[in-house]
């Protein structure tokens, strides 16, 4: 499938953080930290604009040009090892951002970074989104899949969290293993730690 992909900047902010929203609203991680659903409608948003507004800032997030899918990448480097005090800190300012009485969000936060590998380089997928009623056209697969061309030809792994067995099983179809155990979190869904080695 032949998919227009472009990187978007600031200016596309306001569509990302709906389409972040939308894609988000029904994710199983998402409803473990907004068990409501009214709740979840209300401030559901603002922890994507969080999380958006780092990568835009640290990384990369390509968009498609109909606007309907988008991915959040940030390139870590080998020598990354953010220490335990770092990762709180920066687990405690989302938890501000976003809702400074709801413990779950800076939890998500902080159980996410203890297992993110460390030592090598890698391309760390955080969010991909596709508009609820664009899902199962492969615009997520075109997204993912640009990338790891990238990867393969410059030798570089790449990593992500998959939050529900649907993106899990697409995300092993594009070469990714299952890393450890499950990262299961308090009282909720699993979430899949899953790596993909360069390929010839």
């Amino acid at each position: 499938m032949d998919v227009a992909i472009r990187t978007a900047g600031e200016s596309d902010r306001e569509l990302l953080v709906q389409l972040l929203d939308e894609a988000f609203q029904e994710d199983p991680v998402s409803a473990w930290v907004f068990p409501d659903p009214a709740h979840r409608r209300a401030t559901h948003p603002r922890m994507m604009a969080a999380i958006l507004d780092i990568v835009l800032s640290e990384g990369r997030v390509d968009l498609t040009e109909d606007g309907s899918a988008c991915a959040l990448w940030l390139s870590v480097p080998a020598d990354a090892h953010p220490d335990e005090a770092e990762q709180g800190d920066d687990a405690v300012q989302l938890r501000e951002a976003v809702e400074p009485g709801n413990e779950r969000v800076e939890l998500i936060g902080r159980l996410t970074s203890g297992i993110h590998p460390s030592g090598r380089a890698h391309e760390y997928l955080w969010l991909i989104a596709v508009a609820p009623d664009s899902q199962g056209r492969g615009l997520g697969t075109a997204l993912v899949q640009q990338v790891l061309d990238r990867c393969d030809r410059e030798g570089v792994a790449a990593y992500l969290e998959a939050s529900n067995v649907g993106s899990r099983k697409l995300y092993e179809r594009l070469g990714f293993d299952l890393l450890d155990r499950p990262l299961d979190l308090p009282d909720g869904p699993p979430m899949w730690p899953m790596w993909r080695e360069p390929q010839a």
